[in-house]
């Protein structure tokens, strides 16, 4: 009886010290936990981690840096010319870019020999016309009449010469006939001139000397013209290279009158351009007249985009581009006054069917962007727009070091499409490596990283414990 008794207090006892251990192992289960499983507390306390509140630094893998296309550079100070933007358009230069041909006399078309997109060199006939010209008529004869009348003053001089040195006539005579003649070589000459004016070439003018009248006319393409500067440099003008490399040559750019059509002297027959000479016409503010009036004086270089330029097959454009002048009007629709900028232009041709054919790299009507200076800025940073991002007031800049990207506060100077301008006030100094581009999808990493609670600037050791990035 005794030792059933001491049996039954034994096993309650032991009950007893199972159930307050179980819960003496519940109740520190957070003490002896880690070191059964380090790593599922760990993921458990990262999943109830609260976010960073001022994260600055981001973790990127290779790959992740690859699929960014992700640059970075050191950064050197530099000097950087802040500019306005303002449109433009390639237009014809007046007065060169295009010829206009006209009829010498009045006619009719009777040949067509140049037609549009045709090209034609100096000298080459563009028309014929038959001529209904009185006055062309009458010079003509006028032309005729004084040559006959000269030759028989001059062989009625050579036979009283003689005379008058024998004393037999005066000798005033001859002095006479001299004057006559001075006076006939006069008219043959203002004849000539007229009908070398009206069109005629020098060999049709000597058959009408000797009477033989001409019925048609054919209009040639003039010579070259030139333009003298306001440094008195003669420069060849309104022509191309057809790259034959045996001259230059006109393009028809327009047909006026139809074969069989009556003209007057002095009508538009067509019309040959050359696109060699261009104007680049900026369209600016009233009041940013004296920010280019400064430009044009100082003869700062205007960076220029074109817009559909294919330079990729064209040779580099090495002019400098510069404000010739300012227009004095303002259009009356737009509120805009004109500025202009002289453009050479670059050209190639081809053959086909014996004729040749010139295609223009820059044409009349293109839209342009023009980059005007306005202010150098000295000892700064200079890095592509995308290289930033903005979060209300503040702009930041990525710093590379190693897999890790700091964000940097920056004082922004001045900012474009193209670039962003930062001051030099030791935020960033000379030397960091910055990314280049992608700032706002790295700024969208950070957050996300904040976010999950993680820091990339900490990692966190197989045995629990937390150390900085090393």
């Amino acid at each position: 009886m005794m030792m059933s008794r001491k049996r039954t207090l034994a096993g309650t006892a032991i009950l007893v010290a199972a159930v307050g251990f179980g819960v003496a192992a519940l109740v520190t289960r957070d003490r002896w936990q880690p070191w059964l499983n380090p790593q599922a507390v760990t993921a458990k306390d990262e999943e109830h981690q609260a976010p960073v509140e001022d994260a600055k630094v981001l973790k990127l893998t290779p790959q992740a840096r690859k699929n960014l296309e992700l640059v970075s550079k050191p950064v050197a100070l530099q000097n950087y010319w802040r500019t306005i933007q303002v449109p433009g358009v390639v237009v014809d230069r007046p007065g060169l870019s295009d010829r206009g041909i006209t009829s010498p006399a009045v006619g009719v078309v009777t040949q067509v020999h140049a037609f549009a997109g045709d090209t034609v060199r100096p000298g080459e006939t563009l028309f014929t016309l038959r001529l209904f010209s009185e006055y062309l008529q009458n010079t003509q004869s006028e032309l005729f009449k004084a040559t006959r009348e000269t030759q028989l003053i001059k062989e009625e001089r050579a036979r009283i010469e003689g005379l008058a040195r024998s004393g037999t006539i005066a000798g005033n005579r001859i002095i006479e006939l001299d004057q006559r003649i001075r006076r006939q070589d006069g008219l043959i000459q203002a004849y000539r001139q007229d009908l070398l004016t009206r069109g005629l070439a020098p060999v049709q003018i000597e058959q009408i000397a000797e009477g033989k009248f001409v019925s048609t006319i054919d209009v040639v393409a003039p010579p070259p013209v030139s333009a003298v500067g306001r440094q008195r440099e003669i420069q060849p003008v309104a022509f191309i290279d057809d790259g034959g490399g045996d001259g230059l040559v006109y393009e028809v750019q327009e047909l006026k009158v139809d074969l069989g059509q009556q003209v007057q002297a002095g009508q538009l027959l067509s019309v040959l351009s050359n696109h060699r000479s261009l104007y680049i016409e900026g369209h600016a503010f009233k009041q940013e007249a004296p920010m280019l009036e400064h430009a044009a004086q100082n003869a700062w270089p205007i960076e220029v985009e074109f817009a559909e330029d294919d330079n990729r097959h064209w040779p580099p454009l090495e002019q400098v581009f510069q404000i010739r002048h300012l227009a004095n009007t303002i259009d009356s629709a737009s509120r805009t006054f004109d500025f202009f900028i002289p453009l050479t232009n670059q050209s190639r041709s081809y053959e086909k069917g014996g004729q040749t054919f010139v295609v223009w790299r820059f044409r009349p009507g293109q839209r342009v962007r023009l980059h005007v200076p306005v202010e150098q800025l000295e000892n700064v940073i200079v890095l592509p727009a995308a290289a930033i991002v903005r979060e209300g007031p503040e702009a930041y800049v990525f710093r590379q070091n190693g897999d890790l990207f700091n964000r940097i506060p920056v004082h922004v100077l001045h900012e474009d499409r193209l670039n962003v301008v930062l001051a030099n006030d030791g935020s960033v100094a000379p030397g960091f490596y910055l990314a280049q581009g992608s700032a706002a999808s790295l700024n969208r990493v950070l957050k996300a990283q904040a976010a999950s609670g993680v820091r990339a600037d900490v990692h966190v050791h197989a045995d629990g414990t937390v150390h900085g990035a090393h």
